[in-house]
């Protein structure tokens, strides 16, 4: 059996600063930009927690709150939320610094699904993650809800065996 890991286990970061090539005609960073820094951490944290080459699944959400403008530095925290037998959610969240105030602000999210594979390419288990932290809890909660939600819509399960959202509408 395979040890368990923390979320904090599996954190990676990344900074990176707004340059000119990176940006749309309003001068905002190009939203396909950050989606490739997003994978790009998202895939080093999801590494860190299995000890696998991981490949890209699926996005299964992005918010674009707050445009990222020219020059801005931006950084990226990627963890694991939560791993299944063979895949894990990788939970994102961006910030831009204020440098002349000293603080970082969260502008933009996302949550990603990757899978372990092996070295031919077939999905292998990764260890389970226990949640620490109340953040870590919810995020861990809700990974079994939007991976239930993800396989209905594939057609991969049934409605009503949905048990973690029927939970949700049903008292």
């Amino acid at each position: 059996m395979l040890p368990t890991k923390t979320p904090q286990e599996t954190i990676a970061v990344t900074t990176k600063v707004v340059l000119p090539n990176d940006t749309n005609t309003l001068g905002n960073l190009f939203g396909g930009q950050l989606l490739a820094w997003m994978d790009e951490i998202a895939s080093v944290s999801a590494h860190r927690h299995s000890q696998r080459i991981c490949v890209t699944a699926s996005i299964n959400h992005v918010a674009f709150k707050n445009p990222i403008r020219m020059a801005e530095i931006v950084t990226l925290e990627a963890k694991v939320t939560r791993s299944f037998s063979s895949s894990m959610e990788v939970y994102i969240d961006v910030f831009v610094e204020d440098y002349h105030a000293g603080t970082r602000t969260k502008c933009n999210e996302a949550i990603f699904t990757f899978v372990a594979v092996d070295q031919r390419g077939n999905p292998i288990q990764v260890p389970l993650i226990m949640p620490e932290t109340e953040e870590e809890r919810q995020r861990y909660d809700g990974a079994l809800r939007r991976r239930q939600l993800s396989l209905i819509l594939a057609g991969k399960m049934k409605a009503d065996d949905a048990t973690e959202l029927k939970a949700l509408f049903i008292k």
